[in-house]
């Protein structure tokens, strides 16, 4: 089956949106920093962003908590975020995904298995009544046909175009750090690769019911309408991590493919804990761009790195360390 080029730009889109991207950058000459540590931390945290500090006898990490297309009515101060990375001394970005054209060739001519249910086969085969009920209504609302529509990509379009939650957005955590380093020549480099081969296979292996939490996630996100795009950016900026996760939009990101995938979820926030205990033996500052939906979910990347013992300084997470109590504020 052929797939029109739109839907391949929607395949790209999900692809892109639920991984953040980043571009490896030779290493440069570590600059002399002009201003301490504490100084280069002090400005960044006035950017407004979530962000927690580790400091060892070797340096600082600043771990920045990113939230994906952040709305531009969202309160926050990019430049100032822009101005700590120009004095840091290294750059620690997201996943870089290595996507070839052999890979979009394959997206064009065999897309049809990621965008449609199994042949044969309708939501009604997958999902209960209440679930059913849910989606038909949504459908009803939205004028859209989802009874065999792959349930990822039913998800994705509930959030993309019927919350438009990554329309009218400003530039990510993710891209002020990039372009700062670029202008700056900072080193900068990706958490980890992945290659667009392993990917794909992975997406046309996962079976239907695997995408079920992502699609009843998306749906009451959906259910909850646009208010909540608004919420979660605001709740960023106020530092209120546990709010940011327990939004709708937020939770359905969460469930979706890849961060909930068995071979991809583990790996992922498993390098983010190996770069961070790397970064932290290192002179000087270190700062990272993480997605606070792996770096304080329960078990996260702060979970983690607090039970090895480091000093973590910054707001209240969503780990299973606050609720042992041992959560620094």
């Amino acid at each position: 089956m052929v797939v029109p080029r739109r839907r391949l730009s929607t395949l790209a889109a999900l692809i892109a949106g639920l991984l953040a991207v980043a571009a490896p950058r030779a290493m440069a000459t570590e600059p002399d920093p002009a201003e301490t540590a504490d100084e280069i931390v002090v400005t960044a945290r006035r950017s407004g962003a979530p962000m927690w500090t580790i400091q060892t006898s070797a340096g600082v990490v600043i771990l920045v908590g990113e939230i994906r297309n952040v709305p531009k009515a969202t309160p926050w101060r990019p430049e100032r975020l822009q101005g700590a990375t120009e004095r840091a001394q290294r750059v620690i970005l997201g996943t870089k995904a290595k996507v070839s054209p052999g890979d979009i060739f394959r997206l064009i001519f065999a897309g049809g298995k990621l965008t449609r249910l199994p042949k044969g086969r309708v939501a009604a085969d997958y999902l209960d009544t209440a679930q059913l009920v849910r989606l038909n209504a949504l459908g009803a609302k939205f004028g859209q046909d989802y009874s065999r529509k792959n349930f990822l990509m039913t998800a994705f379009d509930l959030l993309a175009k019927r919350l438009a939650f990554n329309r009218d957005t400003a530039d990510d955590a993710s891209d002020i750090v990039r372009k700062a380093a670029d202008r700056a020549d900072i080193p900068a480099q990706p958490v980890g690769e992945v290659r667009g081969e392993d990917m794909i296979d992975n997406l046309f292996a996962a079976a239907p019911e695997t995408h079920l939490a992502c699609l009843d996630a998306a749906m009451t996100a959906a259910e909850a309408g646009p208010g909540i795009v608004t919420a979660r950016g605001e709740a960023w900026t106020e530092f209120d991590v546990s709010a940011v996760m327990a939004n709708p939009l937020e939770k359905a990101l969460g469930r979706c493919w890849p961060w909930t995938n068995d071979g991809f979820g583990p790996a992922l926030r498993q390098q983010w804990v190996g770069a961070i205990n790397d970064a932290a033996a290192k002179p000087g500052v270190t700062l990272a761009v993480v997605p606070l939906l792996v770096l304080a979910e329960p078990d996260g990347v702060l979970d983690r790195l607090h039970a090895q013992g480091l000093p973590i300084a910054g707001p209240a997470w969503t780990g299973s360390a606050i609720s042992a109590g041992s959560s620094p504020s």
